[in-house]
């Protein structure tokens, strides 16, 4: 159901095959773990937990959240007595919007039945947190641009980002911000990475780095361009709906073919900030 893959020592991703390829991670030390994120179903948090308990043979300590939304956050749940670490805003974001989407995920699918809003109980602000795990040093880090709480968890010894959804195979702007995006990016930049494990997707290799940077700031620089053209238009959401992923850069395959959705979702997401409004549409959008 999860695909895994060791990263280094003691330091393991798991990917959803159910779910946008979202990804979770867990560190272990020799007593206990630390689990940053957990999967998107009750089913796959559990796999992930019982890989740590069954075969690395340690309780998860600690749960880090990267971000407040539902496939990073709803299975915390499902490791009773871990200590929640997030960013503040985190915790205020899952109390207002988690708790009521949990209520009607469960009247939707029973799948949820038994899952709960488990609300961080340690929270940091700007200044970023700390945590050692044996040798290993964990640094959370603000990474805002996906969405407002957005943290990344570094593993300073092994120069390995868990970077949440700021980074992932195509930016998503829907719940963040633009330039925040941006700053983020190229403060991933100077960190010296060996890896990036992605909020969604492959990890990131070090020779690939750069280049993958690259690519996510010359695309928001395109549809930037896209969507101040559109807006001289008089049907601006004509000229949105007409473009294309690929012509901005990204392939349409990625996460498994929803990159053409979440591109639309920017173009239209950042029309909204940028003039404040929704684009008009010479047929109306039902």
């Amino acid at each position: 159901m999860i695909q895994r893959e060791r990263v280094s020592d003691n330091v393991f991703v798991f990917q959803s095959e159910l779910y946008a390829q979202v990804t979770a991670g867990v560190v272990v030390g020799s007593d206990w773990a630390v689990a940053i994120d957990t999967l998107s179903f009750p089913e796959e948090t559990l796999e992930v937990r019982d890989f740590i308990e069954q075969e690395l043979k340690v309780p998860v300590r600690y749960v880090i959240n990267t971000h407040y939304h539902a496939d990073h956050s709803w299975g915390n749940c499902y490791f009773p007595g871990s200590i929640v670490i997030a960013h503040n805003l985190c915790r205020t974001l899952l109390e207002e919007r988690g708790i009521p989407s949990m209520e009607e995920a469960r009247s939707q699918n029973n799948s949820f039945d038994k899952s709960k809003i488990i609300l961080p109980q340690m929270t940091f602000e700007d200044g970023g947190l700390s945590l050692k795990v044996d040798k290993k040093t964990l640094t959370l880090i603000p990474l805002p641009g996906h969405s407002a709480d957005g943290i990344g968890v570094l593993s300073e010894e092994d120069r390995i980002l868990f970077s949440g959804d700021v980074f992932m195979p195509i930016p998503y702007l829907v719940d963040g911000d633009f330039e925040a995006t941006i700053n983020s990016l190229e403060l991933i930049r100077t960190m010296g990475l060996e890896n990036i494990v992605q909020g969604h997707g492959e990890v990131i290799l070090r020779g690939e780095v750069d280049e993958t940077i690259n690519s996510h700031l010359a695309y928001l620089s395109e549809i930037r361009k896209i969507v101040r053209k559109a807006s001289r238009r008089k049907y601006p959401g004509d000229v949105l709906s007409e473009t294309r992923v690929d012509s901005c850069g990204k392939s349409r395959v990625l996460l498994g073919g929803l990159a053409e959705e979440l591109h639309q979702r920017n173009l239209i997401a950042l029309y909204r900030s940028l003039y404040g409004e929704s684009p008009a549409y010479s047929t109306p959008e039902w």
